[in-house]
C-alpha cells in the first residue's frame, strides 16, 4: 500500500499532544480544530495559531459535521490560512473562491457529501438549510460540480465503519473520473476498518485518502488523543 498517500486526520487535546502525534505520525496527520467549540471567530483564531506556530498542520473542521458553522469555518481559514479546511458542500465553493481571492494556493479545501444507503447515489445537501432536503443524486452528478468549481476533495460522512464500502467505491470512483484528487471517509472507523476503508479508495484510483478519526481514539478521562492508537492506524495501513 502506497502508505505516502494516507494522511490520518484526528483531534489533539492541546498542543503538545498535537506536537506528539505529529511526532509519531511523522508529519502523516492533521491536527483537527473544531470552530463550534469556540464562543467566537476570534477564539477560534486565536487556537489555530497556537498550532500553527508550534509547527503543527491544521485541518479547521465544523464540529460533528454541524453546518450551522459553515461561516466561521470559512472565516477562519481566511484569517489563518490552514493546511486543510472542512467544509459543506454547498460553501465549498465560496470557501476556495474567498482563501483564493488573498492569494492562497495551498489550503485543500474539502465538501462534505453525504452517503444515501444506495451504492451510486449521494445526498449533497449538508448546509444549514439544505440539510432539511433529504434528496438525492448520481455520484457523477455530485463530482462534476465540485471539479466545475475546483473542490479538491470529497469528505464523505458517515461511512460507519465499513458498512460502506461499496459506496465509499462508488463516490470514489467518480471522484476520480472529474479529477478529484483527494478522499476522506469519516465516521467509526478503526484501526480494523481503516484498512479495507483506505484500500477501496486507493483501488478506485485516489491519489491521497485522509480518514478522519477522533472521538473514538479520545481518552475521555485526560481528553488527550491516546498515541498507541494513532501508532496502531498507521500501523494497520503500514503492513
Amino acid at each position: 500500500m502506497r502508505t505516502t498517500n494516507i494522511r490520518l486526520n484526528v483531534l489533539a487535546k492541546d498542543v503538545e499532544n498535537a506536537k506528539q502525534i505529529n511526532t509519531l505520525a511523522q508529519g502523516r496527520v492533521l491536527i483537527g480544530v473544531m470552530v463550534k467549540g469556540f464562543a467566537t471567530v476570534e477564539a477560534a483564531v486565536r487556537a489555530v495559531q497556537q498550532y500553527q506556530q508550534a509547527g503543527i498542520p491544521v485541518s479547521v473542521g465544523l464540529g460533528a459535521g454541524d453546518p450551522a458553522q459553515w461561516k466561521k469555518v470559512a472565516q477562519v481559514a481566511i484569517q489563518k490560512e490552514p493546511d486543510h479546511v472542512n467544509q459543506v458542500f454547498p460553501a465549498a465553493g465560496y470557501t476556495l473562491g474567498a482563501l483564493q481571492a488573498i492569494g492562497n494556493s495551498h489550503t485543500l479545501v474539502n465538501a462534505l457529501i453525504t452517503p444515501s444507503n444506495q451504492a451510486g447515489k449521494v445526498q449533497v445537501t449538508t448546509g444549514p438549510e439544505s440539510e432539511k432536503v433529504a434528496e438525492v443524486l448520481s455520484c457523477e452528478a455530485a463530482a462534476a460540480m465540485l471539479a466545475e468549481i475546483g473542490v479538491h476533495s470529497v469528505k464523505f460522512y458517515p461511512v460507519n465503519g465499513m458498512e460502506k464500502l461499496d459506496e465509499i467505491k462508488a463516490m470514489a470512483r467518480a471522484a476520480v473520473r472529474f479529477g478529484i484528487p483527494v478522499f476522506e471517509p469519516t465516521g467509526g472507523i478503526d484501526a480494523t476498518s481503516i484498512r479495507p476503508i483506505v484500500e477501496v479508495c486507493l483501488e478506485a484510483g485516489v491519489q491521497q485518502v485522509i480518514p478522519h478519526i477522533y472521538t473514538s481514539i479520545v481518552d475521555k478521562t485526560t481528553g488527550l488523543t491516546r498515541l498507541e492508537q494513532v501508532e496502531e492506524l498507521l500501523a494497520a495501513v503500514d503492513k
